[in-house]
C-alpha cells in the first residue's frame, strides 16, 4: 500500500473481466475505492492494483514529484 497514494491513476482486472482503469480515491489495510472512468466504484483488494502507465510515465518526467489529478463528481 505504500506504492499508493490517494489520486494516483491504477488499474486491476476483475474476475473474468477486461482491465479496469480508474483513480484511487480512498484506501484501508485490506481494501481500496477506486472510481472508474466512466463513474463506477469498486472496492478492490490493494493486492490487485498496479499503477497505470500513464502515472508511472507522469512520475519519470517529474523527477519524483507526485502528479496531481484533479476528480470531477457528479452533483446531486
Amino acid at each position: 500500500m505504500l506504492e499508493f497514494r490517494i489520486g494516483d491513476r491504477v488499474t486491476f482486472e476483475p474476475e473474468g473481466g477486461t482491465p479496469v482503469f480508474g483513480i484511487l480515491t480512498r484506501y484501508n489495510k485490506k481494501s481500496v475505492t477506486v472510481i472508474t472512468d466512466d463513474g463506477r466504484r469498486w472496492n478492490v483488494s490493494p493486492r490487485f492494483l498496479r499503477l497505470a502507465e500513464s502515472t508511472l510515465e507522469a512520475a519519470k518526467t517529474q523527477e519524483g514529484a507526485h502528479p496531481s489529478t484533479v476528480i470531477l463528481f457528479k452533483q446531486k
